[in-house]
């Protein structure tokens, strides 16, 4: 990888790698304040606030699903704008692989969840929900456990993951949008062409384009496109490739400024005020058993593995894109099984899906964590066994036994290498030998006479 893309993916997995850890933190409150003290858990997360003549008179949950998941999408949007301009989809034939498994690694879990909502006579509403998969806790799975993995591998997923939330972005703004309100979403396209104006002209300042991010958000979210695409529309827009004399363009010093708000606050506080379901018995009982939990359940664990493996799979073997010669078919299978942590997004698809029945959303949700848990224990039982493996290669190739500052494996055709070998063995075996005579005669004193 070049140095720029290889710097970039190492700075994403060490703060994505805090952000699982906070969102999974934040999960876990959650569960535990809606099981123990559920009247209270309810009370904050239901809690109305914001100025209703603006029409943001919101409850907490809103806000942190509407309000503060924006800024998560606006980084990902960055991801991205970088990605398509200087990152692995620059190169059609380098990106061919990750995006054919994004896209058939969200087709294949609605196809699952269908089929068992067809069979089982449920509801197909929520067939989007286990398309999702959560960068965050995908990549802090893949960076805790996969110290000795190939780059390539992180980049695959990387990319993998940046095009599923472009098509998650997609699925919402249009299959989730019911009322538009053309007056309020004029005015907001308006916003973001100002926005862009600003940004092309070389303005700089943050009071400038945090008020008029905080009036297109309001603008946005009063005209009944979900809010959170205002954030992904100014992430798109932000410059990502550098110019002469930068070091780094807007996009990724703007990235990084508002990537520990969106990792260390943002998402964990949606996690908070979504995650809180009941894990009763009974609740468990019913995510096995109800199609359409079940269907979530199945499109995270099965669809999605199937869906990324085969479709990367499929293109590589009748097409010309190649897989990446670093990676091998079972690294691929245990990222495919990552992908099943759908987490964020699908929390936040459910409650569009289900919104108006509280108590099946309640379920989706309970799915969702099930599907998410499920698959990341698979995942990282797959990735552990290649880590291993992997780890136990560069072992190997670093070994230099003869102390030449030179990796033995690339000096087994030298004959001055094995003659090294041979004196330092004939040493250690005389050493070996003195060490026996010594240990002989210990042993024979101490067996003689008193």
């Amino acid at each position: 990888m070049p140095l720029p893309e290889r710097n970039f993916v190492a700075d994403a997995l060490r703060a994505e790698t805090v952000g699982g850890v906070l969102l999974l933190a934040a999960a876990v409150i959650a569960l535990i304040w809606a099981n123990t003290l559920s009247g209270s858990y309810a009370a904050i997360r239901d809690f109305h606030l914001g100025p209703a003549s603006l029409g943001l008179d919101l409850s907490v949950q809103h806000w942190a699903a509407n309000g503060l998941l924006a800024i998560f999408f606006f980084v990902a949007g960055i991801e991205l704008k970088r990605e398509l301009v200087a990152g692995e989809l620059r190169d059609p034939k380098a990106a061919a692989l990750p995006v054919v498994a994004a896209v058939c690694g969200m087709a294949t879990p609605a196809i699952v969840y269908a089929v068992v909502n067809g069979i089982g006579g449920g509801s197909l509403q929520g067939w989007a929900v286990p398309t999702a998969t959560d960068i965050a806790f995908a990549l802090a799975v893949l960076a805790v456990i996969g110290t000795s993995l190939p780059s390539a591998l992180r980049a695959f997923l990387l990319t993998l993951a940046v095009v599923d939330d472009l098509f998650a972005i997609l699925i919402i703004a249009v299959f989730f949008t019911s009322t538009i309100n053309f007056l309020a979403l004029g005015f907001a396209v308006i916003g973001l062409a100002l926005f862009y104006l600003l940004l092309r002209k070389g303005v700089r300042g943050w009071y400038v384009y945090v008020p008029l991010a905080l009036v297109i958000w309001g603008l946005m979210e009063n005209s009944g496109v979900h809010a959170t695409i205002a954030g992904v529309a100014m992430g798109l827009m932000l410059r990502c490739h550098r110019r002469d004399g930068e070091d780094r363009s807007p996009g990724e010093r703007i990235e990084h400024l508002v990537r520990p708000l969106s990792a260390g606050l943002a998402v964990p506080l949606f996690a908070l005020f979504s995650a809180g379901v009941s894990i009763a018995g009974g609740a468990v009982h019913d995510v096995f058993t109800r199609p359409e939990t079940l269907g979530v359940v199945l499109g995270l664990v099965v669809g999605k593995a199937l869906g990324v493996f085969g479709g990367t799979w499929v293109t590589a073997r009748f097409t010309k894109a190649e897989l990446n010669p670093d990676l091998k078919w079972p690294d691929v299978f245990a990222v495919a099984t990552l992908a099943g942590i759908g987490f964020t997004v699908s929390l936040l698809i459910g409650e569009l899906a289900f919104s108006e029945d509280l108590a099946l959303a309640s379920e989706i949700k309970a799915s969702v964590l099930i599907g998410s848990l499920l698959a990341a224990v698979c995942a990282a039982v797959l990735l552990k066994l290649r880590n291993n493996k992997y780890r136990t290669l560069c072992e190997d190739e670093e070994r230099d036994e003869d102390h030449d500052g030179i990796p033995d494996i690339y000096e087994l055709d030298k004959p001055e290498y094995h003659l090294r070998m041979a004196a330092i063995l004939e040493a250690k075996a005389a050493e070996h030998r003195r060490l026996a005579e010594v240990a002989a005669r210990t042993h024979a004193g101490d067996d003689g006479p008193a």
